[in-house]
């Protein structure tokens, strides 16, 4: 039978087993929690020329995000850059508002907005390019170094100004793309596809063309929507999405169905991060998700801002911009702007020159 003190040495050692073993121990700490995925506001209008209207994900921690002072004078064009640290203003100078961007690589970024302004940033300084029209451009899209599109118009004037504006890059230069029969006199508002064979235009009055093997034909149903169509993204051939004020529509390819979603308020952006999930942004921060075949409501969370695009990073995230790019423009007065962000972890909130 063990002694009495031979006891207390087996009682000491025990114990001192025991409390390596309790976690939060300070000779042995727990690794922090991993940061739930939610949706925050990582820029607001402190660190802002202007309202953000675009924003893409060139890669792994580089992200551009663009737009301007809408009107506003005495404030300049806006381009970021975020290369997974830090934000950078870009400076591209000018006063117009940029109003979409998008890029083959982080060396390769395509610009557009107001008076046609097209912008090329090649990883390290900005080439004018001439579009040929002064209306405004309000979407872009490319595919490779050699091809791009871009799209815009005149909203509300019809016939009596620039209108049905689509341009294609070559590698060369931009060139004006004519579309089948009557011009419709519609300004186009986004341009997306899976190649130049499989390409989607969107705009106003429910326009809606696709650009196919054969060429471009007008796949408009007025019985689905009739209204603007701000945005379309899809996640491949078959699962493309086109959004606009109450309409959210879906095409499997071959057709054109309304989705079935409960709107908080009214749609300007969507993206396809993977297939069957898709994110929704709008007016009064509106933000849904579509995970597993169900919209998951997450209007409540920051940014709280009328928001105005969505796009989905390499990394499970999901970017968005906004601010206030509803109110006449006011000389002087700088316009509210955000940035906002799902995903987990913090991200830097502060523009760097």
């Amino acid at each position: 039978m063990p002694t009495p003190t031979l006891c207390g040495a087996l009682r000491a050692v025990f114990a001192l087993a025991l409390v390596s073993f309790i976690p939060g121990c300070p000779d042995e700490p727990m690794p922090p929690a991993e940061e739930a995925a939610a949706w925050r506001a990582v820029l607001d209008e402190e660190d802002l020329q202007g309202v953000l209207l675009s924003v893409w994900a060139a890669g792994s921690g580089e992200v551009f995000a663009v737009g301007g002072p809408l009107g506003n004078g005495g404030f300049e064009t806006q381009a970021l850059r975020f290369d997974g640290e830090r934000w950078q203003d870009l400076a591209p100078g000018g006063e117009e508002t940029l109003w979409w961007v998008s890029g083959a690589g982080r060396d390769d970024v395509w610009m557009v907005g107001e008076q046609g302004r097209l912008l090329h940033w090649d990883g390290a300084a900005f080439t004018e390019h001439e579009s040929g029209t002064s209306a405004t451009l309000w979407g872009v899209y490319a595919f490779s170094a050699t091809e791009a599109w871009a799209v815009g118009g005149t909203p509300g004037k019809g016939l009596d100004a620039p209108n049905d504006i689509v341009l294609r890059w070559d590698g060369d230069t931009w060139s004006a793309e004519p579309l089948p029969g009557e011009p419709l006199g519609q300004a186009l508002y986004k341009v997306w596809g899976t190649s130049s064979e499989d390409l989607y235009v969107v705009g106003e009055g429910g326009t809606i063309w696709h650009r196919g093997a054969a060429g471009w034909v007008l796949q408009s149903n007025s019985t689905l929507a009739s209204g603007t169509l701000f945005t379309v993204h899809g996640c491949g051939p078959t699962e493309v999405y086109a959004v606009g004020g109450q309409d959210v529509l879906r095409s499997d390819g071959e057709q054109w169905t309304k989705v079935e979603v409960a709107l908080p308020n009214t749609v300007n952006g969507v993206a396809c991060s993977a297939p069957g999930e898709v994110a929704l942004v709008g007016f009064g921060g509106l933000k849904l998700r579509l995970v597993e075949g169900a919209w998951i409501n997450e209007q409540a969370e920051d940014p709280l801002s009328d928001l105005h695009a969505v796009w989905p990073g390499p990394d499970g995230a999901l970017w968005t911009v906004g601010g206030d790019f509803l109110t006449k423009p006011s000389q002087g007065t700088r316009r509210r702007g955000v940035v906002g962000r799902y995903g987990s972890g913090e991200v830097a909130g502060e523009v760097n020159p």
